[in-house]
């Protein structure tokens, strides 16, 4: 089925497929309109949420999959943007930046924490790189708890900022404010699916060039990538930098479209699910990553959130969460090891009638 859906979609020309995609894009919330009708699932919420985990999973794919390298403490940048964009919206500080301006700000900032991480701990490989980037995802949180005076500590910061749309409303005799957005999730669908086209499309530019090749390099063997002319050391940094800045990119836009951000929000769970995702999909599989990121998400957040436990009334589902994701795991690992959606491998086809003239050749 897979198979044949692929098929099929390869042979439309590219305007074509462009255009169903942007038909599909536009209708996919009135559809769920319809969907919620009958179900009540907040289903359109809860893609909401999927495609800011598919971004956080980009992210995140580009150090594991691309680079190879073992972040457990990912969620600590995904904190850090949400925070920049606290920071610079919340009115008591008195900053009130444009949300326009704000996210790409976050996305600089993570990016150069990524950087400040990154750099005095590159050098470790394996299980101590893990520890490393696990104590930092560990010291975000309880940072931000301790700085009350600027993130107002365990009670978080509300209200947060909002695209504003006065320049439109003045160009049309609006009325002042008659463009808020709020917590319209139409409105925010359309504004995540932006954010998770750049990345995407980022990503996937970062797959097919040469710094993708020297993650892949170094992901194959860091050693042989060394005395290839490759420097391992800022390609890694490359790759932690534009990996945290997608991460500061989906917190800003999360916590602008909740409207406020707490500390318990960017726990150590954060990244581990984010791990899961990557991992079930299939490392190193930028289209395997954004499938597999909306599957998992919305089965977690429908699924085992609403729909199990209205099943089972006496049964706590959501200490079981983890429980699922570990079978999932196990089963993953023992019958598709290369995730549910992998990487097409795009190897070079070799015609059998030239075999006989290379042999020749060598003769």
């Amino acid at each position: 089925m897979q198979t044949r859906i692929a098929e099929y979609w390869s042979r439309l020309p590219r305007a074509g497929q462009i255009a169903l995609l942007t038909a599909f894009v536009i209708l996919l919330p009135f559809l769920m309109d319809i969907l919620e009708g009958l179900t009540n699932f907040g289903l359109l919420t809860q893609i909401n949420r999927a495609l800011i985990y598919v971004v956080l999973a980009l992210g995140l794919n580009i150090v594991v999959g691309f680079a190879g390298l073992l972040d457990l403490g990912y969620a600590a940048f995904f904190a850090i943007g949400a925070y920049t964009f606290g920071v610079l919206t919340w009115p008591t500080h008195d900053i009130e930046a444009s949300f326009f301006i704000a996210i790409w700000v976050c996305a600089a900032v993570a990016a150069f924490f990524g950087i400040l991480v990154g750099a005095p701990t590159l050098r470790l490989r394996g299980d101590y790189l893990a520890i490393v980037t696990l104590a930092f995802g560990e010291i975000i949180p309880t940072l931000v708890r301790n700085l009350r005076g600027l993130t107002n500590g365990s009670q978080g910061m509300t209200p947060l900022g909002k695209p504003s749309f006065g320049l439109f409303e003045r160009a049309l005799s609006l009325e002042a404010g008659s463009l808020n957005v709020g917590v319209d999730p139409h409105f925010w669908f359309y504004v995540i699916v932006v954010a998770a086209g750049i990345v995407l499309f980022t990503s996937q530019r970062l797959d097919n060039s040469r710094l993708g090749r020297a993650w892949k390099a170094i992901r194959e063997d860091e050693t042989a990538a060394d005395f290839m002319g490759v420097d391992p050391i800022r390609t890694k940094l490359l790759a932690f930098a534009i990996g945290a800045s997608f991460s500061g990119l989906a917190g800003a836009v999360f916590a602008s479209m909740l409207g406020a951000i707490f500390p318990e929000l960017f726990r150590f769970q954060v990244s581990i699910f984010l791990l899961i995702i990557v991992i079930l999909s299939g490392i190193g599989s930028v289209y395997g990553v954004l499938i597999g990121g909306l599957i998992i998400s919305t089965f977690d957040g429908v699924f085992l959130a609403q729909i199990l436990p209205e099943i089972f009334p006496k049964i706590d589902i959501q200490s079981l969460r983890w429980v699922f994701f570990g079978i999932g795991l196990i089963f993953i690992m023992i019958f598709r090891p290369q995730g549910l959606f992998p990487r097409k491998s795009k190897g070079r086809r070799i015609d059998p009638e030239v075999i006989p003239l290379q042999s020749e050749v060598i003769k």
